[in-house]
């Protein structure tokens, strides 16, 4: 069975690429267009492995939000968050959470989401 990440991204061609690399990559993949939406598909899939998701997002619930909320509620599940428009430092990440600025090198995201199922 090949490990499932949910990908969540609120702008549809940025969300087609992310699903497009991760597929790419071997996995299995559940998309979804914002944080609400991946809250409630989290508490129903207990497969998921990883999340990759953009901080900025419309609709109530932040990435960062959403990113914490992961880590308090599903604290395996490991974390890649991307952004356009923002720099995180590692402080500000929350625990084992990796940050890529877009555009992100596809390679790079590969390796580290093969390095974080195992």
């Amino acid at each position: 069975m090949r490990p499932v990440v949910l990908v969540v991204e609120d702008e549809p061609l940025q969300r087609l690429m992310a699903v497009d690399l991760v597929e790419d990559a071997g996995f299995d993949v559940v998309d979804v267009a914002g944080a609400v939406e991946a809250v409630r598909v989290l508490e129903s899939r207990p497969d998921i492995r990883v999340v990759f998701t953009d901080i900025d997002m419309p609709g109530g619930l932040s990435g960062m939000q959403f990113a914490a909320t992961v880590r308090d509620r599903w604290p395996p599940i490991e974390l890649i968050i991307v952004s356009g428009k923002r720099l995180l430092r590692s402080d500000e990440l929350p625990a084992r959470g990796v940050f890529f600025t877009k555009p992100y090198k596809k390679h790079e995201i590969t390796a580290v989401m093969r390095r974080m199922v195992g």
